[in-house]
C-alpha cells in the first residue's frame, strides 16, 4: 500500500523560496556569461597583442566552464557528490597530463 505524503504549508513555502533563489542565481550567472562573451569578442576585435589576449580569453573561458558546471549542470546540489568527484578527478588528471607533456616538450 502506498501512503500519500502531504506537504505542509511551511514545506511548500520553503521549496518555493529555494526554487526562486536558484532561478535568480541562474539568471545572474547567465547574464555574467553573456557579458564575458561580449568582452571576449570585443577584445578580439580590438586587435590586442596575442600574448596579452590569449591568457585573458583562457581565463574567461575557464570561468564560464565553472559557471556551466556549478549552476547549469547542478553540480552544487545534494546527491551529486560522486559525479562531481569523478568529474573534478578527471579534470585534475587531464591537468597533470598537460603539465607533464608540456614539461617534456619544453625540455
Amino acid at each position: 500500500m502506498s501512503e500519500k505524503v502531504t506537504e505542509t504549508p511551511f514545506q511548500f513555502e520553503y521549496e518555493k523560496q529555494k526554487r526562486k533563489e536558484e532561478m535568480k542565481q541562474q539568471v545572474i550567472t547567465f547574464a555574467l556569461m553573456i557579458i564575458f562573451t561580449i568582452i571576449a569578442f570585443a577584445m578580439v576585435l580590438s586587435g590586442l597583442d596575442k600574448l596579452f589576449l590569449i591568457p585573458i580569453l583562457l581565463v574567461l573561458a575557464a570561468v564560464q566552464v565553472g559557471f556551466q558546471l556549478y549552476y547549469f549542470m547542478h553540480m552544487s546540489h545534494k546527491g551529486h557528490e560522486l559525479p562531481s568527484f569523478m568529474f573534478y578527478g578527471g579534470v585534475f588528471a587531464a591537468f597533470l597530463c598537460i603539465i607533464a607533456l608540456s614539461a617534456l616538450a619544453w625540455w
